[in-house]
């Protein structure tokens, strides 16, 4: 017999419903509870642990799709300024730190987890930014000298910017993440707090239409349209 490739093959539930209650959790700064909570409001039982399982087996799966079709798309485009920073998450009380990378549109193109932010720490980030995306133009950091350190490795110190409010793109990324760290009560593992920051990067950059920059009319024909994308992944 043929092997099935629907990832949706072993669960009982429709893959209308998953992508529902992924796409809640995790674009929404909602507990589990409240997910199962608003769920149930709507007919549909099922328990706040099955919202963890689903989430932790199909959020990275979508997110992958998602970051797969932007990434092919970026590619026609010549990276014209990124935005780097880096805020510290604590994790059983310990500090860790999430670097974040933001194009000049405010697409988050890479979310990385380090115990440390210093020359190492960033240089493995940046190698891992252009891996995916390639060389950006002009890099935009804050006083951090570990930026400097690593640019200087890998030949890229002369389009280092910084500057008072030039990073302000990239500060104001982090705070859709801070509303989804608090919902959540703060992580116990690094791998965790990786492996959501990456996904809520994804479902941000695919929901996120800039709305006070558009007309109500073309803001509604873009939201059709990102749903009914959302609504065609994984099948």
């Amino acid at each position: 017999m043929a092997r099935s490739d629907n990832p949706f093959r072993w669960f009982d539930s429709s893959p209308e419903v998953i992508r529902t209650v992924v796409m809640m959790y995790v674009r929404f700064p909602l507990s589990l509870r409240q997910v199962e909570d608003l769920l149930a409001e709507r007919g549909i039982d099922i328990c706040h642990e099955t919202v963890r399982l689903w989430w932790n087996r199909f959020g990275p799966m979508f997110a992958g799709e998602i970051r797969r079709k932007r990434v092919q798309a970026m590619r026609h485009f010549t990276p014209w300024r990124w935005h780097l920073d880096e805020v510290f998450v604590r994790i059983n009380g310990e500090r860790h730190y999430l670097w974040r990378a933001v194009d000049h549109e405010g697409e988050i193109l890479e979310s990385f987890v380090t115990r440390t932010r210093d020359k190492a720490a960033a240089l493995k980030f940046l190698k891992k930014a252009m891996r995916r995306h390639g060389p950006a133009k002009a890099v935009v950091t804050d006083g951090l000298r570990s930026y400097r350190a690593a640019l200087k490795e890998i030949g890229g110190a002369g389009k280092q910017e910084t500057g008072r409010w030039l990073n302000n793109r990239v500060e104001n990324s982090h705070l859709p993440f801070r509303r989804r760290e608090r919902a959540m009560q703060r992580f116990r593992q690094m791998k965790t707090l990786q492996k959501l920051s990456a996904v809520h990067a994804a479902f941000h950059n695919h929901f996120n239409q800039d709305r006070h920059l558009i007309s109500r009319d073309n803001f509604k024909a873009r939201r059709s349209a990102v749903l009914a994308e959302w609504k065609a992944l994984a099948v």
